[in-house]
Parts: structure tokens; C-alpha cells; sequence
């Protein structure tokens, strides 16, 4: 891979990590696009997902400090309550990375019909939270374990991760504000697991490593976490704004023209 290569895709991992267009269908499409197969590089894979979870500490790094802080405070406080309830979102998604990601990779990863075919249902999920009805609930215990379970289904390349939680927290009736955050503090242990499986597979075998350089890996780093921050902080104002349609219509034709393409290449 090259240095513009994994700063492209880098930005593409960056920004459609949080905004709701999928991350992993939209690196597929830019391999595919590219030519090449960084999507098959583990130790790359790693960095520029270690890249986005630094984004969101940094945007809620005060969110963080405070359940921190109500953690220590051994009472079933506020912050006790949100880690439990992000707890229950790892349930499903914990049992489908450790037992079933490799397969899912194995079935679906450089399918790019099957990654537009995602794309279109992305798009219907976001339709859906914009015309659903009033959103000033709160995230309880089972309305967590059903956006969990939304996550878990966006392992699915063209499934947005941010798009599913956040779209399924507005259906189910959560405020904006609330659905947002939950959606990307939750999303940080799974992605730090993830980096850790995929880090302990390239101890195993160095040479996934190899047609990568430090200088591009380090390059497609900050590059992921600059956009990774951009886009975190613009999703934040997007929902609040009620926008997410606009991101329904984008996926839609994205997944048009990837399952046109499929078909006619």
C-alpha cells in the first residue's frame, strides 16, 4: 500500500466510522476503487480503528471522566447505570465477533453487490428514525439491548454502526441528544476489542504486515484520526438537526451504483 493510498483510505475509514454510511462497506468500495487490498491487511485494519476510538475520547473525554468518577464512587449512580447499560449492548456483539467475524469476513468482505445491497438497508433505517414520532424518552436497559443488537448487525459490510445504534435509539423514542452519545461511547469497547483480536492475529502472523510501510501506516493513522474527529463532532449537530435523511438518500445511491457496478463488472 501506498502513502496516499493509506491516507485515502484513512479518511474513508475516518469519517464513515461515525457518519451513518458505513465504514467497512465504503472500505470496500475505495479498495475495490483502488485497486488494491488494504481491506486484508489486519495491522493497517488496527490502526486506523485505534485512530477513531482516540476521536471520540477526545470529543467525550468529559463524558468519560464522569463515569469514570461515578464508577468509583460504588454507588448505582448515573454513570454506574450508562456503563451497565453499555455493558448489555456487548452481549450480542461480543458473541458474534469472538465466534462469527471471521466467517462473516470470509462470506461477505469484497462482495460489493451484497455491500450495496446493505447500503439500501441503511438507508431504510435512517428513513425510518426520521419519520418516527416524537423522540424526549431515555435509554432503559431494554431499549439498550435492542440497539446492541443493531450493532451487531452493522458487522455486516454496508450496515453504518453509528447509523443502526442512532437510528434505532430515535425509533425506539430516546432524545437526540442521548441516542448520539450513547451511540459512540458504546461503540469504543467494541472497536478497542476488535483492534485487540486483530493485534493478537498479527503477532501470530507478522506477515499480514507485509506491502505496508511505517511511514503509511503512521500517515493513514493521523489521517483516519483528523477525520474521525471532524466527523464525530459533525454527527453530533446532525442529529441534533434532525438531518439523518439527507445520509438516507446518499446510501441509497451509493448502494445503487455499487450493486450496478456488481453487476455489470
Amino acid at each position: 500500500m501506498s502513502l496516499l493510498e493509506a491516507i485515502i483510505l484513512g479518511i474513508i475509514q475516518g469519517l464513515t466510522e461515525f457518519l451513518p454510511v458505513s465504514s467497512s462497506g465504503h472500505l470496500e468500495l475505495g479498495t475495490y476503487i483502488l485497486g488494491i487490498e488494504a481491506a486484508d491487511n489486519l495491522l493497517f485494519a488496527v490502526i486506523v480503528h485505534a485512530a477513531t476510538a482516540l476521536s471520540t475520547i477526545v470529543v467525550f473525554r468529559r463524558d468519560i471522566l464522569v463515569i469514570i468518577q461515578d464508577l468509583f464512587k460504588f454507588q448505582w449512580n448515573e454513570g454506574t447505570q450508562f456503563a451497565a447499560k453499555v455493558f448489555i449492548t456487548l452481549i450480542p456483539i461480543g458473541l458474534v465477533g469472538v465466534f462469527f467475524e471471521d466467517y462473516i469476513d470470509e462470506f461477505f468482505g469484497g462482495q460489493i453487490i451484497f455491500v450495496g445491497s446493505m447500503l439500501l438497508v441503511t438507508a431504510a433505517l435512517l428513513s425510518l428514525s426520521y419519520y418516527a414520532g416524537k423522540k424526549e424518552g431515555k435509554i432503559t436497559f431494554g431499549k439498550a439491548f435492542i440497539i446492541g443488537i443493531a450493532q451487531t448487525i452493522a458487522v455486516l459490510p454496508g450496515i453504518s454502526r453509528s447509523g443502526s445504534t442512532i437510528a434505532t435509539a430515535l425509533i425506539l423514542g430516546v432524545e437526540k441528544e442521548r441516542a448520539t452519545r450513547f451511540s459512540f461511547l458504546m461503540v469504543l469497547i467494541p472497536i478497542l476489542g476488535a483492534s485487540l483480536l486483530k493485534t493478537l492475529k498479527y503477532f501470530k502472523d507478522p506477515s499480514i504486515a507485509e506491502g505496508i510501510s511505517g511511514v503509511a501506516l503512521g500517515a493513514g493513522f493521523l489521517a483516519a484520526f483528523i477525520a474521525g474527529l471532524f466527523a464525530c463532532l459533525w454527527m453530533v449537530e446532525i442529529v441534533k438537526k434532525g438531518k439523518l435523511i439527507y445520509f438516507a438518500i446518499y446510501c441509497a445511491i451509493v448502494g445503487l451504483i455499487a450493486i450496478s457496478a456488481g453487476f455489470l463488472i
